[in-house]
């Protein structure tokens, strides 16, 4: 090989090592809790999901326009799954993301007030390129206090059209009132969160509950032998 074609390969090993390496710190800052992947997905089990759709979404197109995107459905539906796993193609493509659960975020910033860190606190969800929102409805947690729902405004509104926000829910539009205490300023985080938005309804069965009729009933093939 001539040493201008062992430097350049040396050259390229060394780039895409930075690459990966770039790409694991965009995963680890994300706090994604696990690593989903589309392929992992059985687009056949779940027939109330378009998958020519959710692989043309995989392109994060909508992300360059700045749009967001609502998964929402029962629970055991696939939003979670699909949801990590375009958080994990956005870290691949380099861009800053972030995951957390409504809860989770709620709890940090309803305690960030009482040391004055809020306006800290909210950048860490403001400034993502891709923010994941997950389980929206899932906790009732929130409830317990009004001014969650001005929280989670001042996260939607902070993001809106700067940034592409991911969320999955198992409640629907008009249960956000109740479910974060305050119908009021959750008209106007409707508002901005619809009007630019892809949505996605995913009607169909539970993969968990398919999983556990699956166990049972190979456990009961196993008590007959």
């Amino acid at each position: 090989m001539a040493p201008t074609e062992l430097l350049e390969r040396l050259l390229a090993i060394e780039a895409n090592a930075l690459i990966e390496r770039r790409i694991e710190r965009r995963i680890r800052d994300s706090k994604l809790p696990e690593r989903k992947l589309l392929s992992d997905f059985d687009f056949e089990f779940q027939t109330g999901l378009d998958k020519a759709q959710i692989m043309e979404l995989a392109k994060l197109d909508f992300v360059g326009r700045k749009q967001g995107l609502i998964l929402a459905g029962d629970s055991g539906t696939g939003k979670s799954h699909i949801a990590k796993a375009l958080l994990i193609i956005g870290c691949r493509q380099l861009y800053r993301c972030r995951y957390t659960t409504a809860a989770a975020m709620l709890t940090e910033l309803m305690a960030s007030r009482a040391d004055d860190s809020l306006h800290r606190k909210l950048r860490q969800y403001t400034s993502p390129d891709i923010l994941l929102i997950d389980e929206v409805g899932f906790d009732r947690l929130e409830q317990q206090d009004a001014r969650n729902a001005s929280l989670f405004f001042k996260v939607v509104d902070g993001r809106y059209c700067k940034g592409s926000t991911i969320l999955t829910s198992n409640i629907g539009f008009a249960e956000l009132g109740d479910y974060l205490g305050d119908p009021v300023i959750t008209t106007a985080i409707v508002d901005r969160m619809v009007h630019h938005s892809i949505i996605i309804s995913i009607q169909g069965p539970s993969w968990r509950m398919h999983e556990s009729k699956k166990l049972n009933a190979q456990a009961r093939k196993s008590k007959k032998k």
